[in-house]
């Protein structure tokens, strides 16, 4: 009776300071009534469970949130004479989860950025910066005279804000990862959880010199992954407190021990950031195909209580490619080749006002904000082609092109993850398609280190009864052969969307799509990365109608008799 009078007598003191000794999304656990660590509590102790209660979402740097919903996969196309049907005439109902896409092409800018990073990070590497080249050879023809394009398109500053072309789908795939840890850093460094960008230039209030003797520079640049995995070993002054270790005890790593980055009101060592704080963002990568579609189309505009009342053919409303606005009426809509040989107009009224491509911001945005997803240049996306992937593929956000794999580890009891030359994880084949059991885990351990250190994916720690290749899942597609033998459609076969400055209206549709192996390029493609969204699928519930929650009401425990 005495210990459950002193527990009540515990929490309802505790309610006392922080109003309630627990709520939904509020400072302490509505299981058990247990505060949440919390930098500006006096109640923390080691050992405290932290919660990162004033989560908000925001997209990444570039990108803006697109609101999902139903799809229609393949419902707007539109049949024209002597093309082929079945390139399109795919039509099923899907969900597609909201996500967050790039509001622009990737321009030339965005890519000599890459180029100049890896200059600067790899100085004597050139076998990497000339992997990342884009091929300006895209542009010699042997009957056009190209050639100015082949050598200032990508460089000059004429066409700093024009789309990147020449751009392979492994190299945008590259792009976004390494997008990723660049945005994540800065994040890291503007907010203090690493080493700010004055400190590390020498001009903050402390001393530089000192500063560096404190943060080992890593080897290796900033990677997202290695970051996650303690694998980065660099604590900033506003690093969160690690309350799972004792105060004064030094921080384990899985790379090592660290140096106890002590601070805080009660002396508590630092650790990096994790997931579970929501300052690291999701990867940056290309859309998927449905994504992609419902992006362009653009049917939010045409909305009113889940009643569309005017469907699209391209991404704006109407029948044809010129605009029907008063102020802008008959100018064309899109960047696209309007009759053979007709490419721009004519000279003091040209009409989409391009001969090649033209900036990425240009025209009207569609209905979700996003530019030139009609015409300009066509779209990598992620998935691989098939002709009856969204016949084959799940309804809720299909995708073909799942391809499984585990972070390869370096150290199995430490955790360690093995990074190659660059600092990025290196991947093998995914060992199990569900959670191992702590033998099995344990077994794989022993077998991974047997086996000598190598880059292959295909190593044979992960050659086990599990398929992690799943691109040719539910396939009746297998390959697809031409007259001579030669495979036409295969697993290195990806889908590329929307139209270009060299194709006809029909292909500025959202739903058409054609493919093109993963490893070429072409002066008529170019790329959008996307970004997950989490959490819950609605945007803003400004002026839409929602269930009034109830009051919260404290945690209450029973005093007894």
């Amino acid at each position: 009776m005495k210990k459950l009078l002193l527990y009540s007598f515990t929490c309802l003191s505790l309610a006392a300071l922080l109003t309630s000794c627990s709520s939904k999304g509020g400072n302490s656990s509505s299981k058990t009534g247990i505060p949440y660590a919390d930098r500006k509590s006096k109640n923390n102790q080691s050992g405290a469970f932290a919660v990162a209660t004033q989560y908000k979402r925001a997209p990444g740097p570039g990108l803006i949130p697109i609101e999902g919903g139903v799809l229609v996969v393949g419902g707007s196309a539109i049949e024209v004479p002597g093309v082929e049907p079945n390139i399109y005439n795919y039509k099923r109902q899907v969900t597609v989860p909201s996500f967050y896409m790039d509001e622009t092409e990737v321009s030339n800018t965005d890519w000599l950025e890459y180029l100049h990073w890896i200059r600067y990070n790899f100085p004597e590497d050139r076998e990497y910066y000339y992997n990342e080249l884009p091929d300006t050879l895209v542009w010699r023809q042997a009957l056009s005279y190209n050639e100015p394009y082949v050598d200032n398109y990508l460089r000059h500053p004429a066409y700093r804000d024009y789309p990147v072309v020449g751009v392979s789908w492994e190299q945008a795939s590259r792009y976004c990862e390494w997008r990723t840890s660049r945005a994540n850093e800065f994040i890291l460094r503007e907010k203090g959880i690493l080493t700010d960008y004055k400190t590390l230039a020498g001009n903050g209030k402390g001393n530089a010199a000192t500063t560096a003797a404190a943060t080992p520079k890593p080897d290796k640049p900033f990677n997202t992954d290695a970051y996650l995995n303690n694998q980065y070993d660099d604590k900033g002054k506003n690093a969160p407190i690690d309350y799972n270790t004792k105060s004064g005890a030094a921080t384990s790593t899985a790379g090592g021990t660290a140096a106890p980055a002590s601070g805080g009101k009660n002396n508590q060592p630092r650790r990096t950031a994790t997931l579970e704080d929501g300052v690291i963002m999701q990867p940056y990568r290309l859309p998927t195909e449905a994504e992609w579609e419902y992006a362009a189309l653009g049917l939010i505009g045409n909305t009113e209580y889940e009643n569309i009342n005017q469907n699209k053919i391209y991404p704006w409303n109407g029948l044809g490619v010129s605009s029907a606005k008063k102020k802008t009426r008959g100018m064309i809509q899109a960047n696209f080749k309007r009759a053979p040989g007709d490419y721009m107009g004519v000279g003091g009224s040209l009409n989409d006002k391009g001969d090649l491509t033209v900036p990425v911001i240009q025209y009207t945005p569609n209905d979700f904000g996003l530019y030139n997803m009609a015409g300009n240049v066509n779209e990598w996306v992620n998935d691989v082609y098939r002709t009856a992937t969204f016949s084959d593929a799940d309804a809720f956000n299909p995708y073909r092109g799942n391809y499984f794999t585990n972070k390869k580890l370096e150290d199995s009891q430490s955790g360690k993850i093995a990074l190659d030359k660059y600092g990025n994880p290196i991947k093998e084949n995914a060992y199990a398609g569900r959670k191992q059991t702590w033998a099995e885990k344990q077994a794989q351990a022993k077998r991974s280190d047997s086996i000598s250190k190598s880059t292959d994916p295909q190593s044979p720690v992960a050659s086990t009864s599990y398929q992690a290749d799943q691109r040719g899942y539910r396939d009746r597609q297998n390959t697809l052969l031409n007259e001579e033998g030669v495979t036409l459609v295969n697993d290195k076969s990806r889908v590329y969307k929307g139209g270009s400055w060299n194709d006809m209206a029909y292909w500025l549709n959202p739903a058409t799509r054609r493919f093109m192996q993963q490893d070429e390029s072409s002066a008529e493609v170019g790329f959008r990365c996307a970004m997950t969204m989490l959490g819950a699928p609605e945007i803003s519930t400004a002026g839409k109608r929602n269930f009034k929650n109830p009051p919260q009401k404290p945690y209450r425990v029973s005093r007894g008799k």
